[in-house]
């Protein structure tokens, strides 16, 4: 029971700290069932779950395949999600298009507020205490590494907008929450839209919440943003955001046309060449 609990966890995308501080707890209460001879053994002490994160990540032979290609293929299982939903809640595709968009985690979109949104600029001041009360966002000693501000794309401008509308002036109001108001969580999204049913019926059976995340990061790889701009996905190392970015095979293709392009200019630059002759003939000449 405990290892399906812990790989049950992970499937739904918990967090290592997540599973790590449950495990303590149960390990502690496991502990004194062994020392009052209840149980001969602590069952709760499981071995090598962390190592499930790294297959996590490498499960696929290619990673690019978790990010989608493009807005059409994000748009689609949205749409999907919403209709399969009870009462077809479009808050739920709101979020999908939103944490794609911007490039960041179910759980960061549902701590959203109208105070984080600067319509001015469209941009979203992530983490300025979205999560309310003791032990939120930026209360967990985060030291300001997740503090970040995310550009608002034009695409989701109109649904960040009707949400902002129907806030009215509270500013702590919370902009994604569930049809009753409540906190959305991935394990939320997925049971309320029968999130694995839909995407295995479009296709896309390996995509999860997390791979929205993933998608937005690549996405942003491909438009040319420059990896130390990327720092907007609020990774403490670089390396960690180099780990989300795969070329796909237009930018691979481009690549390999530039340095054919930038080889053969060198050799046209090898080669002699005549000053043009609008210039007085005595002022021809080959230069190397």
């Amino acid at each position: 029971m405990v290892d399906r609990a812990v790989y049950g966890w992970i499937a739904d995308e918990c967090g290592r700290s997540t599973v790590k501080n449950s495990l303590a707890v149960l390990v502690r209460v496991m502990e004194q069932a062994v020392r009052d001879g209840i149980i001969d053994s602590n069952p709760a002490r499981v071995v090598g779950w962390q190592q499930a994160y790294k297959r996590a990540e490498n499960e696929l032979d290619d990673p690019r395949s978790l990010a989608l290609p493009d807005w059409d293929a994000l748009d689609k299982p949205a749409s999907a999600l919403v209709a399969r939903s009870a009462g077809e809640y479009q808050g739920w595709g709101d979020v999908v298009r939103f944490a794609a968009c911007t490039a960041t985690r179910i759980g960061e979109v549902a701590g959203v507020r109208a105070v984080d949104i600067d319509r001015e600029h469209w941009v979203w001041h992530l983490c300025r205490q979205t999560t309310p009360g003791p032990g939120g966002l930026a209360d967990k000693g985060t030291k300001g590494k997740r503090r970040r501000v995310v550009p608002i794309l034009p695409e989701i401008r109109p649904l960040v907008a009707r949400r902002l509308d129907a806030a009215g002036r509270d500013p702590m109001a919370r902009l994604f929450t569930g049809p009753r108001g409540g906190r959305i969580s991935t394990a939320v999204l997925r049971d309320a839209t029968h999130w694995d049913e839909v995407v295995t019926k479009l296709g896309y059976e390996h995509l999860r919440r997390q791979d929205l995340r993933h998608t937005g990061l690549t996405w942003m790889a491909d438009a040319g943003i420059p990896l130390h701009v990327l720092k907007i996905a609020g990774h403490g190392s670089l390396s960690t955001t180099q780990r989300y970015l795969h070329p796909d095979h237009r930018s691979i293709d481009l690549a390999g046309a530039a340095l054919s392009a930038h080889l053969a200019a060198g050799r046209e630059e090898a080669g002699p060449k005549v000053v043009p002759e609008e210039q007085p003939r005595r002022h021809l000449r080959l230069v190397r």
